[in-house]
């Protein structure tokens, strides 16, 4: 099959990219499962931008540095800072309904964690499901998109894996597994495009859907591209603690209304962690509930808002209050049990300003890539800013570049060597064991110690894992394990290259930081 442009991902980033552009382009969308599987889905609290009156670019890019901790790219902040109206406005212009003003004369702008203003447009606390149901029914109405649902990536192709003697490395496109068939298909593109979301299913504990197993960063490592800052996995500090939800986010936003956390005995604790005490950046809000739990043996903590009104409450957080209400807990009268969870991959495929990563031909949006905005930490709600502003700098890139390309011939995936598995349950088996291992080895708070062991044990899974895929015919749980282990161990090489503590990286054996800011900078050759 033969494309203009093939996009591998659903969420924001992908949709954005693929809606962007012109009717003459043609364009393959792949979707994992389907359309309400991806992160972005699951977004409640917004895009940052400076939409305020009292707002400057200036203030949004640092506090943008100040929570990257000296590891943000500037270029990359001011450029997606100085893009945030336009591309609010975008999603304007598509039918989001973004919440107002009392008055209905302005935009409701909130704050999260690490911002110095309000400036967080959002859809009450369900932004990510509001945007992505738009975006769908933009797609569906595109007769140049063609959408794949429940199909897997399972490789990029590259004219040096098929032996084309090309001096340089080129991506030609990527073979596809339809998850219902067991069928896989190479599709040709001109230019393919990453946007497949992060990594957080590594852990036991994860505010991401299941379908963050880090494909694209995996993919892109094998293909040949350079991976950078993989170390710095964002932990959200509030996860829902209940034994029938394990993956339920409560938003920054609550906090940012006045919420506090507390231990069970109504002791608060974060000003003893940072001056800006419960709106402190994430990284140490994370750390400090860890902390606090070990102390004291606790399985979780508290996030108290019933000092707010009960009606306010349910307006601004109807889809928080509703799931918690029916696990029995109504967050008007009682404080929520929360714990800490995996949550953004700051690291990711390096790319330019253009989206652009080291290989040719290969493009890389959202979570997938990184783009130097984040650095050491991610500011609240800049991620959602990010897509756009990236899925719109791949556009022009692309479009303006796309004529000099031309679809290559690829080969046909070859299964005549491979049997039906004969051990299904040993996926299961190294699934549960990879994400327990990185919680407790590569988590929150880290020692070289722990890291190598991981690393140890990764490289026998990793061995195992691919005796299975050379021999059996592969499965979408099999490819998503593989790669999970692929993205573990580029998490474990990375922190233990860092001898420092930054951002969302923080070593027992190295707590310092150090003067001079490094990205951690891996590549296969």
């Amino acid at each position: 099959m033969k494309f203009d442009v093939l996009i591998i991902g659903g969420g924001l980033a992908g949709l954005a990219t693929a809606i962007k552009f012109d009717n003459a382009v043609t364009v393959a969308l792949i979707i994992k499962k389907n359309f309400s599987t991806s992160s972005s889905h699951w977004a409640q609290g917004g895009v940052a931008g400076v939409l305020n009156k009292d707002d400057k670019l200036e203030l949004h890019e640092q506090d943008t540095l100040v929570a990257g901790a000296g590891l943000c790219n500037k270029d990359a902040v001011k450029f997606v800072v100085e893009n945030s109206e336009q591309s609010i406005q975008w999603l304007i212009d598509q039918g989001i309904e973004f919440t107002k003003t009392k008055d209905n004369q302005s935009l409701h702008l909130t704050k999260e964690g690490g911002h110095s203003l309000n400036r967080i447009a959002h859809v009450a606390d369900f932004t990510g499901k509001a945007i992505q149901e738009k975006l769908i029914e933009q797609v569906s109405a595109k007769k140049n998109i063609t959408v794949f649902e429940n199909h897997t990536a399972v490789d990029l192709i590259t004219n040096k894996k098929i032996n084309q003697k090309n001096s340089t490395n080129k991506c030609l496109g990527a073979y596809i597994l339809n998850n219902q068939t067991g069928q896989v298909i190479s599709i040709s593109a001109k230019k393919t495009v990453l946007a497949s979301g992060g990594v957080s299913k590594a852990y036991l504990y994860t505010t991401n859907p299941p379908v963050s197993t880090g494909d694209g960063i995996a993919m892109a490592w094998r293909a040949g591209c350079e991976i950078k800052n993989m170390e710095f996995i964002q932990f959200h500090p509030t996860c829902l603690f209940h034994p029938m939800e394990r993956s339920f986010l409560i938003s920054e936003t609550l906090r940012g209304e006045g919420g506090v956390l507390t231990l069970p005995n109504k002791e608060k604790f974060m000003h003893k962690y940072h001056p800006l005490a419960d709106l402190a950046p994430r990284d140490i809000v994370a750390r400090a509930i860890d902390n606090e739990m070990k102390q004291h043996g606790l399985e979780y903590v508290l996030l108290d808002i019933t000092m707010l009104d009960a009606d306010f409450i349910k307006k601004r957080f109807p889809n928080i209050y509703d799931h918690c209400y029916k696990l029995g807990i109504d967050i008007t009268e009682e404080a929520i049990p929360v714990v800490p969870a995996a949550h953004y991959t700051c690291g990711g495929v390096t790319t330019d300003l253009d989206a652009k990563t080291t290989i040719n031909g290969l493009y890389a949006v959202g979570e997938t890539a990184c783009t130097g905005l984040h650095g050491a930490n991610r500011l609240a709600s800049n991620s959602l800013l990010e897509c756009l502003v990236f899925s719109s700098a791949a556009v022009e890139h692309i479009s303006n570049c796309l004529n000099e390309s031309n679809n290559e011939a690829l080969p046909s995936w070859d299964e005549s060597r491979v049997s039906n598995p004969d051990e299904a349950v040993m996926i299961l088996q190294t699934w549960n064991e990879l994400r327990r291992f990185m919680w407790n080895y590569v988590g929150i708070v880290r020692t070289n110690q722990r890291l190598k062991r991981a690393f140890d044990r990764i490289e026998i899974l990793k061995d195992e894992i691919q005796h299975y895929y050379k021999n059996f015919i592969i499965s979408p749980d099999l490819l998503e394990l593989r790669n999970l282990l692929q993205v573990s161990e580029l998490i474990i090489l990375s922190a233990l290259s860092r001898k420092e503590s930054r951002g969302l990286h923080f070593s027992k054996d190295f707590p310092e930081k150090l003067d001079h800011a490094e990205d951690t900078v891996l590549r296969l050759d």
